[in-house]
């Protein structure tokens, strides 16, 4: 009676589902994951014919999952127990790696429901996590590196794809060519992999910034990586490397434009800054300074002027270094701001090589931000604000931190939390909720100069 309704109607309803699984799984597995993944000859029809119709039963569970809880009925049952493995996998991106081509996201109830089964099973290790005592096996790891989902909805391509900037054979310079002239101040801004690849929306929030700013912003040609979680991982032979092929590189840029006598580094990224101090830029570009993307905008006067509250996250590579963070952060978004203290869990890779730890890292974590949650409500009712009705925003300066605070959303009381960088919140404050498309569509119409290396 705990998994199949006593209720003859539910009971019914139960087991109907339960023979829906065992009559369509077929096709996803046998049919589909066949001749998408596992044939060794594709053959184009087989894996249309047979996406259409897993992309039915998809389109069947999604339309009975806005009306249901679960499948059978508003109750957990043995239904969900046999269909989660083929279509609440598949939805998670679990299966075949078909889950773009299948166009899985827009399934949102079917989202719904796979995350929520997630959550049941991971529940045991996020309300209580075991102690460590060597590493776990691989499936107890697996459950803990999802047991609180990684952010989706990213930007499908990367800021150089979007502003076709990929050769590595050209150094961009953008710029706005009607508020600037080749003696505006250039900036040489690098992004690094986290700020480019995995949050494109992070660089190009910056390069945004620096457009409104009136500088001339100078990138890498191509893409580059500073060299630092190599380093950290032991793999110093293959750091060095990195680190001497983007010196000599840089020292070409220098050369190729001396003429535009750049004098800052910009960076959107700690770990990218600590790794970069040991790069001897006064040496590439005689005079420079490393700065943060949000100092140098502060050192700008571009702020929001208050009025929105906000927690803070300040990362462990914190990139913020002429001042204390949190003077900085109260500066360009106002004194409604607390810091949220305790690390996020992610700490760079450690949240993929040790998911078990990361648990344990992430409960305290937790813990801190439904206090968080509540002292902020508090804060904003003593400086005469409103607090968000629908969630809690929190701000921070580093991708990985971003990623680890994404992975709360579900986790306060009154609503989600909504986790973002300070440089993005600028951008959609300050330029409007159009920013990234309308900043695209600038640059790529007569912003951008290629110059040959």
């Amino acid at each position: 009676g705990v998994l199949v309704p006593t209720d003859p109607t539910r009971r019914a309803e139960c087991l109907s589902w339960l023979f829906w699984q065992m009559g369509s799984a077929p096709y996803l597995g046998g049919g589909f994951g066949h001749f998408y993944a596992y044939a060794p000859v594709k053959i184009e029809y087989a894996i249309d014919r047979f996406a259409m119709e897993v992309k039915r039963e998809m389109d069947v569970l999604d339309r009975r999952l806005a009306e249901h809880r679960f499948i059978a009925c508003d109750d957990y049952t043995i239904a969900d127990i046999a269909i989660w493995p083929w279509y609440g996998a598949l939805a998670k991106g679990l299966l075949y790696e078909a889950g773009e081509f299948l166009q899985v996201q827009e399934y949102t109830h079917v989202q719904r429901w796979a995350n929520e089964l997630l959550k049941r099973v991971a529940r045991k290790q996020t309300k209580a996590p075991p102690a460590t005592v060597g590493a776990a096996p691989i499936k107890e790891q697996v459950i803990h590196f999802i047991n609180k989902k990684l952010p989706g909805g990213l930007p499908k391509r990367t800021a150089r794809a979007l502003l076709d900037i990929e050769n590595a054979d050209y150094v961009p310079i953008i710029r706005n060519p009607q508020a600037t002239t080749s003696e505006t101040e250039a900036v040489f801004y690098f992004p690094g992999c986290g700020s480019e690849r995995l949050f494109s929306q992070v660089g190009l929030a910056t390069q945004a910034m620096l457009w409104h700013a009136g500088v001339q912003t100078v990138l890498p040609p191509g893409y580059l990586c500073c060299g630092y979680p190599q380093r950290g991982s032991g793999q110093f032979e293959k750091a060095e490397k990195i680190i001497t092929d983007n010196r000599v590189l840089f020292h070409r840029v220098a050369n190729t434009l001396n003429y535009l006598d750049i004098k800052t580094v910009v960076v959107s990224c700690g770990t990218c800054y600590d790794q970069l101090q040991g790069y001897e830029f006064d040496r590439i570009f005689p005079g420079c300074r490393i700065i943060d993307i949000h100092e140098y905008l502060l050192e700008k006067g571009i702020t929001l002027g208050g009025g929105g509250s906000y927690l803070y996250h300040d990362p462990c590579h914190s990139p913020m270094k002429l001042q204390d963070p949190m003077k900085t952060v109260k500066a360009l978004v106002g004194d409604t701001v607390l810091k949220s203290d305790r690390c996020c869990g992610e700490s760079g890779t450690l949240g993929v090589t040790r998911p078990d730890i990361s648990t344990q890292v992430r409960f305290r974590k937790e813990e801190e931000l439904l206090k968080n949650e509540t002292q902020l409500a508090a804060l904003a009712k003593t400086n005469g604000q409103v607090a968000p009705a629908s969630g809690t925003k929190i701000l921070t300066s580093c991708p990985s931190c971003l990623q680890g605070l994404t992975r709360f959303g579900d986790d306060l009381q009154n609503g989600l939390l909504e986790a973002d960088y300070i440089v993005v919140e600028m951008a959609n404050q300050l330029l409007g909720p159009n920013w990234m498309p309308e900043y695209v569509a600038k640059a790529n119409q007569g912003g951008i100069e290629r110059v040959l290396v």
